[in-house]
């Protein structure tokens, strides 16, 4: 008898383990759903008054006008994720095949204090950093070697601040990714006579190619919702960008800066709320090109 109800009393503790995890996941499927039902039943409002071509292809912005344009914003926060994407992507993929394949054990566990630290630093020690130092270097150095006179308060302002506040994110994920690769592939290579850099090409960056992948995803997703320190850099000027040099206003900005102000003005708060979706859906369709990525590569895996 004794042993019997220790078997139901495991067998209702496996039961109730199950049920929460299950209902854990339930909530991490819906969460998503809830808030993108909550961003689009607030978004109706200017989608019953505005056409969607109107709102995605006018950079008109003038909210007392009733003119709500965002194609602007769009292409700024597209400017601004892009080009910290190509600042960020080759210094996190170089140092970790340089701390995970060459340096010595004691640098990579001297590193991962440095990059929890970068890590956890708030957005705005970033954005202060970036107005002392990286705006006044693009004013003053690289906007001049171009031909170019700003006020420093431009995309690649904000694209290197973001870049510098990603890294330690993309660089954490990767370093993971390498260690969990077995060593014996890369000594079965070495052993037939390949070169470590062949070694580390042909066989470990292939063995990882899919988290790869999904590391610089999930990078371009927090790039895209980064506020603060991007705000402070970027300029946020009304308009489309031509140009690295000239001053952007992305998305997040937007909400940041005037979420709270002004909504007595009609439309202006589900303007805002559609901009937030906007976010949402970009994002979604940034992640869901990794995916496919992803699937492609592993059917020739």
């Amino acid at each position: 008898m004794k042993i019997k109800s220790i078997g139901i009393g495991r067998s209702l503790r496996s039961k109730l383990h199950s049920s929460w995890m299950a209902v854990c996941l339930v909530v991490v499927i819906i969460l998503p759903i809830i808030i993108l039902v909550g961003l689009v039943l607030k978004s109706v409002p200017i989608l019953d008054q505005y056409s969607l071509s109107d709102l995605l292809f006018s950079s008109e912005w003038r909210p007392m006008s009733g003119k709500f344009g965002f194609s602007g914003f769009i292409i700024s926060s597209i400017w601004v994720t892009l080009v910290a994407m190509l600042i960020a992507m080759p210094i996190c993929l170089l140092t970790a095949i340089h701390l995970t394949q060459y340096a010595k054990k004691w640098m990579l566990k001297t590193m991962y204090p440095i990059i929890d630290i970068l890590a956890g630093l708030p957005s705005v020690v970033y954005g202060v950093w970036g107005v002392l130092f990286v705006v006044p270097l693009i004013s003053d150095y690289i906007a001049p070697l171009f031909g170019k006179t700003t006020s420093g308060y431009t995309i690649l302002a904000g694209a290197i601040v973001l870049a510098i506040m990603i890294i330690p994110f993309i660089l954490n994920v990767l370093i993971s990714l390498f260690n969990t690769i077995p060593t014996e592939l890369s000594e079965a290579s070495l052993s037939l006579g390949a070169t470590r850099w062949q070694t580390i090409k042909h066989v470990v960056l292939r063995k990882a190619f899919i988290g790869i992948v999904s590391a610089f995803g999930l990078g371009i997703s927090r790039a895209f919702g980064e506020t603060i320190a991007v705000l402070m850099v970027v300029g946020n000027v009304i308009g489309i960008p031509k140009g690295i040099f000239q001053p952007g206003y992305p998305l997040p900005s937007l909400l940041a800066n005037n979420y709270g102000e002004m909504l007595s003005i009609p439309m202006y708060d589900s303007a805002l709320m559609f901009s937030a979706l906007l976010l949402f859906i970009i994002v979604l369709f940034f992640n869901a090109i990794s995916r496919m990525v992803i699937i492609r590569s592993t059917k020739h895996i």
